[in-house]
């Protein structure tokens, strides 16, 4: 493209976004994102973006609500800045676990914030793992979801491929497709944990489906929340006969007492990405940077190249 190439960012996950620009070897775009004094979201963006190809680097994480009305003011400064394109790269994406109607009378809260996005001006949106995948369904404009799993991949070679007594596990049923890919790609046995669950954040793990008897156990999800079904889950496993208990999840959200769960627990070590920055520091979590993973998906789109590539 003839346009230049530029990186924004709100308050989310800065430190990810200083490391995409150093990968992209360009600086971070001069924006203030502050509020003004009755807490309304306050934007400026201080440099020229007329005609540009611009990504705003901004997760919904917690402060979902604070982190996502910034980027959607962001969004629409940029466009009546005259910017040339627009890409909302949203590492996290909240809201996805409200992808459909479980009850009768509820939202479907993932389709109301991909219209939020597409309303402010974005034309086209980068994420990382959501949590359902039909939600890319939900937008009128171009959605790139990227999959976390070769940065898994890379570490869990270099520390773990000593052992080929791991087996992979899903810890519910929705999980499967993933944990099956990354079971495939490794060479592993796949296991599922069967669960119930009665209300958000609380379930009951019922048993494990298939071998772990004397196998050392990774469970691979999405995002861990309050990490009950965690806990839960590497309990369920060492009863089955598992020796030890790892994990591997895209999203720390780590709300509640997911810390103290954690810490407190026989999970040996629990390994995360940057897309979420982390609030307290954990002694059993191993945090990889998805950074170059996205400057080279925001080269690509830039450039018009495939971003599927990435994974082949």
């Amino acid at each position: 493209m003839s346009f230049s190439l530029k990186v924004f960012t709100g308050n989310a996950n800065r430190a990810l976004a200083e490391a995409v620009c150093a990968y992209l070897d360009i600086p971070l775009g001069d924006a203030f994102v502050g509020r003004f004094s009755d807490g309304e979201v306050n934007v400026q963006i201080k440099e020229s973006v007329r005609g540009d190809d611009v990504f705003v680097i901004q997760p919904t994480c917690p402060p979902v609500n604070e982190n996502l009305m910034e980027l959607l003011v962001m969004i629409d400064a940029l466009k009546r800045a005259s910017a040339g394109r627009i890409t909302a790269v949203i590492p996290y994406f909240g809201y996805a676990r409200q992808d459909r109607k479980v009850q009768p009378r509820v939202p479907i809260s993932a389709r109301l914030v991909a219209d939020l996005i597409a309303t402010a001006g974005a034309n086209r949106v980068l994420t990382v793992d959501l949590h359902a995948g039909q939600i890319q369904g939900f937008f009128n404009i171009p959605v790139d979801n990227l999959a976390a799993y070769p940065i898994f991949i890379d570490y869990v070679e270099k520390h773990y491929l000593k052992d080929n007594d791991f087996v992979v596990v899903s810890p519910d049923a929705g999980g499967v497709e993933r944990a099956r890919l990354f079971a495939k790609k490794m060479g592993w046995p796949l296991a599922i944990i069967d669960k119930r669950r009665d209300k958000p954040n609380v379930a009951e793990v019922m048993h494990v489906i298939g071998d772990v008897k004397g196998k050392k156990a990774l469970i691979l999800d999405d995002m861990i929340d309050t990490a009950g079904t965690l806990v839960k889950s590497a309990k369920a496993l060492l009863e089955a006969g598992a020796v030890e208990v790892y994990a591997a999840a895209t999203h720390p959200v780590f709300s509640g007492p997911a810390h103290e769960r954690i810490e407190d627990s026989d999970l040996k070590e629990v390994i995360v990405t940057d897309t979420i920055p982390l609030r307290k520091e954990f002694s059993k979590v191993k945090v990889l940077s998805i950074a170059q993973m996205l400057g080279e998906a925001i080269r690509r789109i830039h450039h018009e190249e495939s971003v599927s590539s990435l994974f082949r």
